[in-house]
């Protein structure tokens, strides 16, 4: 594959940035009590999400769960959408009748998880043959962590799609930790890309920490499904950065590990990566992050400023 260019190092880069900041932002207001219920970031998954999902095009769909922010902000969703719906506001995506990871933006083709995780993958595969059907040259992009990969849905849906040779390609985001059981105490494989070969279809593990690294494989699979060659299992060895979610203190996690994820910080490692490369130098960052954080305060304020749902009409859009 041809090598990548500057101006998609820096968008890497950018979005990532956002990515941490907007999720820092969530999590300050939820202990304001401003967010009602779950709150689960990616720190520290940050490449995987976001390289992943910048190697989609307009018409292919994005099936992101629920750590998965990079990704939207990767396919295009903004800072604004994101905080509406976590505020619950009338003017959300949902309209205030979802939590902050349960949504969808058809206009971006981005469908929202539900949180049987596993079971996004058959409907992903279904997308993705149903694009093809329409004479779409569209490719599906769906995720599921370590734990959720021991599950039915993932066997089911990954045997269809090597079956129907679909165009879909399905992440893995090994992040150590499902919950608070450690990934060697929920399987026994090496890697779990290897299991790609009972399937029949390609399957590639990829540091989750390198950006670069990650895009260059996920275009390549994208490009591979856009072709009509059949799926792809691609497996992102990361780490969780943080608790299950905002109330988790994470005492249960290894120490040591975290110290060593926390030293390969993926936007640190990228950061480096392009200062090395002089596609940027240190007063550009400076100015990326104080435009960032400038768009999320923004946001913050317009969407703490939107109206709340009206009660009256509770039921409206919950119903076919």
């Amino acid at each position: 594959m041809s090598s990548i260019s500057d101006e998609i190092k820096i968008k890497l880069l950018t979005v990532m940035l956002k990515t941490r900041a907007t999720e820092e932002k969530i999590v300050s207001l939820y202990r304001q009590g401003q967010i009602v219920g779950g709150v689960y970031t990616g720190y520290g998954l940050e490449a995987t999400t976001v390289a992943s999902a910048l190697t989609l095009e307009k018409q292919d769909y994005l099936f992101p769960i629920h750590r998965d922010l990079g990704a939207h902000l990767a396919k295009g969703q903004s800072v604004l959408n994101i905080l509406l719906q976590y505020l619950g506001r009338a003017d959300g995506l949902s309209r205030g009748r979802e939590s902050g990871i349960h949504f969808s933006d058809t206009r971006l083709r981005i469908i929202g998880n539900v949180s049987h995780l596993g079971a996004m993958i058959p409907v992903a595969v279904g997308a993705a043959l149903g694009g093809r059907m329409q004479g779409e040259s569209s490719v599906a992009l769906n995720y599921i962590g370590e734990g959720g990969s021991n599950i039915g849905d993932f066997h089911e849906g990954l045997n269809f799609a090597a079956v129907q040779n679909a165009p879909f390609v399905l992440i893995i985001e090994n992040n150590r930790y499902a919950y608070s059981t450690p990934a060697y105490k929920s399987s026994r494989c090496e890697k779990l890309a290897d299991r790609a070969i009972g399937y029949g279809m390609p399957g590639v593990q990829v540091d989750g920490n390198d950006a670069l690294e990650i895009y260059r494989i996920v275009k390549a699979a994208v490009q591979r499904a856009r072709e009509g060659q059949g799926p792809s299992l691609i497996e992102c060895l990361t780490m969780r950065m943080a608790g299950h979610s905002a109330h988790d203190d994470a005492a249960y996690m290894d120490k040591k590990q975290l110290a060593e994820y926390a030293r390969r910080d993926p936007i640190h490692l990228l950061e480096r990566r392009l200062l090395e490369e002089k596609i940027i130098d240190r007063s550009y960052l400076t100015r990326v992050r104080q435009q960032v954080s400038e768009e999320i305060e923004a946001a913050a304020e317009a969407a703490l400023a939107a109206p709340l749902p009206d009660p009256a009409g509770v039921s409206d859009g919950v119903y076919a």
